[in-house]
């Protein structure tokens, strides 16, 4: 699961952090664009010596910088992380944003109010904590099973 309980369940405070899943590590990476270089490069291997060669090299090397580029950019906009700590009074969320920005929010555990919302929000099962006047969302960028177990968790540990 992309997020885990940094605190046992007795301790106060209680740090709940939340990251995307990324399925394709940094090593991942190098080895899936080395080999659509090398597979890209067999079909050009009988046209070695001959001019057609240097026609076409530059929109094979476009083509391998593309998407080199494309999964740098995905790895980048997957760069967020929130973290919830759920003080004995007070619980505050922090959402640092791929850009750095950071977002806050923190309201007093007795009128915090957790809603999942099945069908209405802009994902599946959206899960969103309301206090202080404003409904913030909770790990939107995990996966449905993932957003119906974080919503359990939250729903016990305000409980305790």
């Amino acid at each position: 699961m992309p997020y885990q309980w940094t605190s046992q369940p007795d301790e106060t405070p209680q740090v709940l952090r939340l990251w995307p899943h990324n399925s394709l590590p940094a090593r991942g990476m190098a080895a899936f664009v080395l080999s659509t270089f090398t597979l890209i490069c067999i079909p050009t291997l009988p046209l070695l010596g001959s001019p057609v060669l240097w026609g076409l090299l530059p929109f094979l090397l476009l083509a391998v910088w593309g998407i080199y580029f494309a999964l740098q950019r995905n790895w980048k906009s997957r760069q967020i992380s929130e973290v919830l700590t759920l003080g004995p009074d007070e619980a505050q969320l922090v959402r640092t944003d791929p850009s750095g920005a950071v977002q806050e929010w923190d309201c007093n555990r007795y009128w915090t109010t957790i809603t999942k919302y099945e069908k209405d929000g802009p994902v599946p099962h959206y899960v969103t904590l309301k206090g202080m006047g404003r409904e913030v969302e909770i790990g939107a960028f995990l996966s449905e099973e993932e957003r119906v177990s974080l919503y359990d968790e939250l729903q016990r540990a305000w409980r305790r």
